[in-house]
C-alpha cells in the first residue's frame, strides 16, 4: 500500500515538471520554461533543418500528457516555411478535464497538404496562459492506425468549447465556434457514448476537408482514446 502511494507521488512529481508534453508524434524539440514562446516553444521552426515525420491527412493520432486538471487544446497546419501565418485548424477546441495523457487517434488534415512539408502546432490554453509546440511535418496520403502512446488517462473526460484565445491564433477566425455544442466523455474504457453539456445539443464531428461540421448520434473511444 505504501508503496503504490510513494509510485504515484513519483509520478505526480514528474507530470508537474512539465507544462504538457506531445508523446507522438515527435516535436522538434521541448523546453518546459520556454513554452509560452509562439509558435514553437522556445525552437525556431526550420524545415531544412528540422527532422521531419510524416503525418497522414486522412488520419493521424496525436497524443498528449497535460499536468493541468482542465485546458482546452488547438490543432492547426501550415504550409509556411517558418510557421509565422496560413494557420488552418484541423480538428474543434477540445477541452480536457483531468490531468495524464490525453489523446486524438484521428486528426485529419485537408487533402490539398499531401505531398508538401509544413507544420503541425499543438497550442493549450490552461491556467499559465498559451502554451506551444510544434510537428515538422511531411503530409502524407491516407491515415495511421492509432500507437501505442495514443491512450487516456482513466479520469480524463474531453468537451468541445469555444475558446476566444485559441480561435484568434487561427487566419480568417476559423470555425471552431461551430464545435461548442458537440461532447465526448473518456474514461478510459475501450469505448464510450458521448455526453452532452447541452441536454438538446446532438454531438458533432469535424471534418478538416472542407465538409464541416457533420452531425454525428455517437462518438467512441478506441483503445481509450477519442475517435470521431
Amino acid at each position: 500500500m505504501r508503496s503504490s502511494v510513494l509510485l504515484s507521488a513519483a509520478a505526480l512529481c514528474g507530470l508537474s515538471l512539465a507544462h504538457f508534453e506531445v508523446k507522438y508524434p515527435d516535436t522538434i524539440g521541448f523546453k518546459d520554461d520556454d513554452e509560452d514562446k509562439s509558435p514553437c516553444g522556445g525552437f525556431t521552426p526550420d524545415l531544412s533543418k528540422d527532422k521531419l515525420v510524416d503525418f497522414h491527412v486522412g488520419g493521424e493520432a496525436i497524443a498528449l500528457r497535460s499536468t493541468h486538471q482542465q485546458g482546452n487544446w488547438l490543432f492547426r497546419v501550415t504550409l509556411d516555411e517558418e510557421a509565422s501565418g496560413g494557420w488552418e485548424q484541423v480538428y474543434p477546441i477540445v477541452q480536457q478535464s483531468g490531468l495524464g495523457d490525453f489523446c486524438q487517434p484521428h486528426v485529419t488534415v485537408p487533402e490539398k497538404y499531401a505531398g508538401k512539408k509544413g507544420w503541425v502546432n499543438v497550442v493549450s490554453s490552461a491556467v499559465d496562459g498559451l502554451l506551444y509546440q510544434c510537428i515538422a511535418a511531411n503530409f502524407v496520403k491516407g491515415k495511421a492506425d492509432a500507437p501505442s502512446e495514443c491512450k487516456n488517462a482513466s479520469s480524463v473526460k474531453a468537451y468541445f468549447v469555444d475558446d476566444d484565445k485559441l480561435s484568434a491564433l487561427v487566419d480568417g477566425g476559423s470555425n471552431s465556434t461551430e464545435s461548442s455544442t458537440g461532447t465526448a466523455t473518456s474514461t478510459g474504457s475501450a469505448s464510450s457514448s458521448t455526453e452532452s453539456k447541452d441536454s438538446g445539443a446532438a454531438p458533432q464531428s469535424w471534418s478538416a476537408n472542407g465538409v464541416g461540421m457533420i452531425t454525428v448520434l455517437s462518438m467512441a473511444f478506441v483503445g481509450g482514446a477519442l475517435f470521431i
